[in-house]
């Protein structure tokens, strides 16, 4: 089969390579659909510390198709069934997990491997994050589970209840997909970003309240005064760049008591300073939150089913999988917000 792989960052090759061969537990997925990722670009570029930890790595991680295969011992699943898995699963038995920090599993299980023909499923992911998708939602759409479900998390962690203020500031597929599911919570949101086409996007799909460009140089307290209720802050922003400065910069936009929720994360070795005295008298609460847990994959993939939130516009173009690099760049150079990419059979 075909399949891309990571030797180093700036380094992916798409090569011929085994169809995997399942083992107890395991299952084998034909792809159907895979899709861009701003994680899987920033990991092209500069590698990744926690996803890819071998060279050469399989590469890509969100996706969807059908079972073809199943190991020794698998019950839940059979050959033919259309699923989505998770890119982890937890272990339940360590420390992290006995204290509900799943997302911290000290044994997370990763997976990557979505741009290629097929996929192995390993025991852990197959046993506690792999889910039959119902009859009429397509594999485009459930596609999305994964990133929906850390926007879930997010969303809900940071306590956006109706009415709140929130700020989304970046508005790439992750960005999109907050500014909808803090819509969907009932929050007035304003999404902020450079680019026209992508606040054009948060309009038009996420439903946004308000939009506002922002220059390189953007001032925070200007725009909290122009932008924000009586110019006190909003109630909740959400950082979804990665970069410090605009960590550094979103902590200005909240009110006091407001929380910041520092969600993209930011390159290694990087540092932002801190206004300590309004840290503290403020009441200000800083949130980083990283992945997802099975119980927001659940629910990302119960919302799609239900047809409450269709995350398919964000699609911007369909590519074969071959030209996966080339459709990364192409949303690193603003001109997509998610690419759908097909194995040869596929398209």
């Amino acid at each position: 089969m075909k399949a891309a792989l990571f030797y180093k960052p700036g380094d992916v090759r798409y090569e011929e390579v085994p169809t995997p061969q399942v083992g107890p537990g395991e299952l084998l997925v034909k792809i159907h659909t895979a899709l861009t990722c701003g994680t899987d670009l920033k990991s092209m570029r500069r590698g990744h510390p926690v996803l890819l930890k071998t060279s050469p790595s399989p590469f890509g991680h969100e996706f969807a198709g059908t079972v073809t295969a199943i190991g020794e011992g698998i019950t839940q699943f059979e050959p033919g069934d259309r699923v989505v898995a998770a890119n982890s699963a937890p272990c339940y038995q360590c420390y992290s997990c006995q204290k509900g920090n799943h997302n911290l599993c000290e044994n997370l299980d990763f997976l990557n491997g979505a741009y290629a023909d097929y996929v192995k499923i390993p025991r852990q992911i197959a046993r506690y994050n792999t889910y039959r998708l119902p009859d009429h939602l397509s594999f485009e759409a459930a596609a999305f589970t994964e990133p929906l479900s850390v926007c879930l998390r997010g969303v809900e962690l940071s306590g956006v209840s109706p009415g709140d203020r929130v700020a989304v500031v970046g508005l790439g597929a992750i960005g999109q997909l907050l500014v909808k599911v803090a819509k969907w919570k009932g929050a007035h949101v304003t999404a902020m970003a450079r680019s026209p086409y992508k606040l054009e996007v948060a309009k038009r799909f996420g439903e946004a309240d308000a939009t506002v460009q922002i220059a390189d140089d953007w001032d925070p307290e200007a725009l909290r005064q122009s932008h924000s209720p009586e110019g006190r802050g909003f109630d909740v922003v959400i950082e979804a760049v990665g970069l410090p400065e605009t960590w550094e910069k979103s902590i200005a936009l909240v009110r006091r008591g407001g929380c910041v929720n520092l969600f993209a994360g930011c390159p290694s070795g990087t540092h932002i300073p801190l206004d300590t005295r309004r840290l503290h008298y403020d009441e200000i609460t800083l949130l980083s939150l990283f992945h997802h847990t099975p119980v927001y994959v659940q629910k990302a993939l119960e919302l799609l089913a239900s047809c409450a939130l269709d995350p398919t516009p964000l699609i911007s173009e369909t590519l074969p999988m071959a030209e996966f690099a080339n459709a990364l760049e192409r949303v690193a150079a603003g001109q997509a917000i998610k690419i759908a990419l097909h194995p040869p059979a596929e398209m």
